[in-house]
């Protein structure tokens, strides 16, 4: 059986996240969203929130479970027997980045990372730019799903 895990912070899923979990849906037999947990970080949206939304938007995709995680990634990997690591890529700059952090956990665990290039119609797309825009009162709709988005401008 294939596992994989789709980490991120998810302050809030956009359609770009959307639309990684369904690739990676049909791509593994399980896919694990894993909801990054960092006291540290100031969000918008508290762990549960994200974890509720998440868990809505992937609720169409059968093999897909939500969850959080703590600590180290790969360590996480490790501990619900995942094989491959998913990532987004919008742009060169995610790659540089990522490309990196890819190696390092191979090299720490032997997880592989598997990089889903975001469809074009997302690749702008980021949670940090869609909740400045909606700060500033602009419409952010058409880069969220349905529920995202209202609890996105409830929020605000």
């Amino acid at each position: 059986m294939s596992r994989a895990v789709f980490p991120g912070t998810f302050d809030p899923p956009t359609n770009g996240h959307l639309d990684v979990i369904a690739r990676a849906s049909a791509a593994f037999d399980e896919v694990i969203v894993a909801a990054g947990v960092n006291q540290a970080k100031q969000r918008l949206f508290g762990d549960d929130e994200r974890v509720a939304m998440l868990t809505e938007i992937a609720q169409p995709f059968g093999n897909v479970t939500v969850a959080t995680f703590e600590g180290l990634l790969v360590d996480y990997c490790r501990s619900v027997d995942a094989q491959v690591i998913v990532k987004g890529l919008r742009s060169g700059s995610d790659y540089d980045y990522e490309l990196r952090m890819a190696q390092m956990n191979r090299r720490l665990s032997g997880v592989d990372t598997l990089f889903l290039p975001t469809a074009p119609d997302h690749g702008y797309v980021s949670s940090s730019l869609v909740k400045e825009i909606a700060k500033l009162g602009g419409p952010v709709d058409a880069f969220l799903p349905p529920a995202v988005h209202s609890r996105l401008l409830a929020k605000l």
